[in-house]
């Protein structure tokens, strides 16, 4: 896997990172930081990141388990460190899952499976970061 990262020096501090499969992604600072705010910050991608693999992890999951998954949904709420370097020291992740007939014990393992062994993302935050779950199962 590789990425290629552009500043964009016009811009103040935007920056383009064209990923390995040729996808381009704009980040920006905060305006206090030299940026406009014209994009999402670094961190906040390293986030989206981490919501968007394991919430692939849970839907592949629960299809595969003949569940009739319609929804997924993840809000992703984050605590950094107050000093350099600002890592993340809690991350707390809350499912919403639709579908019909959903099982609550097929869907909390999902949840599961994917923190404890899918999810390189949240695996790898899980490093530095408290990472909790919690989840709701709605009807379609």
């Amino acid at each position: 896997m590789e990425c290629t990262i552009q500043w964009l020096p016009a811009s103040g501090m935007a920056f383009v990172a064209e990923t390995g499969s040729g996808h381009l992604l704009t980040m920006d600072g905060a305006p206090d930081g030299g940026g406009r705010n014209l994009a999402p910050r670094p961190m906040e991608t390293l986030l989206a990141g981490a919501g968007g693999c394991t919430a692939y992890d849970v839907v592949l999951i629960l299809k595969r388990g003949r569940q009739d998954v319609t929804g997924c949904d993840v809000k992703l709420t984050a605590e950094r460190a107050p000093v350099d370097p600002k890592v993340f020291t809690k991350i707390h992740l809350h499912f919403t899952v639709r579908g019909r007939n959903l099982a609550e014990a097929a869907v909390a393992r999902a949840i599961a499976l994917s923190h404890e062994k899918y999810c390189s993302a949240t695996i790898m935050l899980g490093a530095t970061a408290e990472i909790t779950t919690s989840h709701e199962i709605l009807p379609a």
